[in-house]
């Protein structure tokens, strides 16, 4: 019987001190080790990737996480239009016109998983590319449905894409140039300074980052 007690405290002593230990290395040493690297060698990804307006230094965003530009809610409406002095991101719709995932709410990232053939989705992007042509097209620039990209009227896997192809910047470039009182060339220009390549030169598709885009457009309508 004692030997029996003597064991059984025995052998709850061992798996307590292996929890400590285990509390100790996995619990803190390694979360501080991990962090501290993060911190040393990757301090703005392991921040958030925030991105800072110049001159107030305010954080207005992060570059890896869309975000909409709509005009504020009018009395008795639901859905925000588009503020079209900016260059617009990739459709929200994200896991549906119906989830919590709609305007970059960061609540539920995802798709809608629906298949090519599915009659909702093909409405959906018929209507936007419709809302596309009619946005972007200005009276001296008409936009036609061929020239409308795909990433123009089709959200991203995780509904939260911060980029856009430089095609769809293009298409945007008359009618930001013409709300803003800019020149087409001026504008193009911007877009061209903000289009990135490839990732290491083969990976992925060249992009274009719309917060990055829309801060540099600010900033130049500051300067006018």
């Amino acid at each position: 019987m004692n030997n029996s007690v003597s064991n059984t405290a025995r052998l709850l002593g061992a798996g307590l001190r292996a929890l400590l230990a285990l509390t100790l290395v996995t619990g803190v040493l390694y979360p501080l080790v991990v962090t501290g690297i993060a911190q040393g060698l990757f301090h703005d990804r392991a921040n958030g990737s925030e991105v800072k307006a110049d001159g107030d230094g305010r954080v207005v965003g992060s570059s890896l996480i869309g975000q909409a530009y709509n005009l504020p809610l009018k009395k008795g409406q639901e859905t925000p239009e588009p503020d079209l002095k900016w260059f617009q991101g990739r459709p929200q719709n994200g896991l549906g016109t119906n989830s919590v995932n709609t305007r970059y709410k960061l609540v539920l990232s995802g798709a809608t998983n629906r298949s090519g053939d599915d009659q909702e989705l093909i409405q959906w992007v018929k209507d936007a590319k419709a809302a596309v042509v009619k946005d972007n097209s200005t009276d001296t620039h008409e936009v036609k449905p061929s020239q409308v990209p795909a990433d123009a009227v089709t959200s991203s896997g995780s509904g939260l894409d911060p980029d856009i192809s430089p095609e769809y910047a293009d298409l945007q470039v008359h009618r930001v140039a013409e709300k803003n009182g800019l020149s087409v060339t001026r504008v193009e220009k911007l877009v061209d300074e903000h289009t990135e390549g490839r990732t290491l030169g083969f990976m992925g598709e060249p992009r274009v980052n719309v917060l990055a885009l829309n801060i540099a457009l600010r900033e130049l309508l500051t300067k006018s």
